[in-house]
């Protein structure tokens, strides 16, 4: 299994960190629960460079999320910023492989009981095709820029991800051609797989 290094000590990371604190503290959780984590903060916590204050997460069972949960950080440039948990996310919404849980890769954020885990890079980029916005776009091309995933993985998993797609998928061949054709600008000549 790929090796990744993970931004932790950045200041939207430990904004992350306090926010879980916050809701393992809030929910007085006795037992581990797993949460996965998509969208930009995913790909800050791989890239540094990407800034977001809304948590797209996943958990692994029913919990109430507070409406009011957030945590002020200021940014390394000095900008405040808020960061808080996206109660509207919902990954059924994007395009996502049947395997994306069990393959996501965990981070250790000093959370004694929420394990947090980050989408894999080829999954990560696969979920920001169905809506494919500019900064979706800017997203897949940092992951494959920096070797993490490749053209040809985005297509592969994203072609095995179709199948479990409810609805129409003309606008989707459209993005995932796209996002395709962006992976394959953007990587680096001698990027084939993960890593470099």
């Amino acid at each position: 299994m790929q090796e990744y290094v993970f931004h932790t000590r950045t200041a939207l990371a430990d904004g992350l960190r306090d926010l879980f604190k916050q809701l393992e503290q809030r929910l007085s959780l006795r037992d581990p629960v797993n949460v996965y984590i998509a969208g930009g903060m995913a790909v800050h916590l791989y890239t540094a460079s990407r800034v977001t204050t809304d948590v797209d997460a996943e958990f692994s069972g029913r919990i109430f999320l507070p409406n009011d949960l957030m945590v002020e950080v200021t940014l390394e440039d000095g900008t405040p910023q808020v960061v808080y948990l996206d109660t509207n996310y919902n990954s059924s919404f994007a395009l996502m492989h049947e395997d994306y849980i069990d393959d996501s890769i965990p981070v250790e954020l000093g959370v004694d009981r929420i394990q947090v885990h980050v989408l894999s890079p080829v999954d990560l980029a696969v979920s920001k095709i169905a809506r494919f916005a500019q900064n979706d776009r800017e997203d897949i091309a940092s992951l494959v820029r920096l070797g993490l995933t490749s053209a040809d993985e985005i297509e592969a998993r994203a072609t095995e991800a179709l199948g479990g797609f409810i609805g129409g998928q003309a606008m989707l061949q459209c993005n995932l051609r796209d996002a395709v054709k962006l992976a394959r600008e953007t990587q680096p000549d001698n990027s084939h797989g993960y890593g470099m």
